[in-house]
């Protein structure tokens, strides 16, 4: 599995639109990131395969949501 990082969220992005968005790429978990679980902070994770995650960001990095541009790169291993 590879973590990808989503940023420049609509702040009224939920869990189901982002997976939708990263469906053709083999969602495997999605995280938004909020303020003590209940403001969002415009940014999440979203958990593909390997293989795919070259794929999801070339295709989504810059892809507009709602009017805003997204923000998506392959997190380091090591986090």
């Amino acid at each position: 599995m590879r973590k990808i990082y989503v940023g420049n969220l609509p702040f009224n992005t939920r869990e189901e639109q982002l997976r939708q968005l990263f469906a053709p790429f083999g969602v495997h978990s999605v995280q938004l990131a909020t303020h003590g679980g209940a403001l969002p902070r415009g940014f999440g994770y979203v958990e593909i395969e390997d293989q795919r995650a070259d794929e999801a960001v070339s295709a989504l990095n810059g892809y507009q949501l709602e009017g805003r541009r997204l923000m998506v790169n392959k997190l380091d291993r090591d986090r």
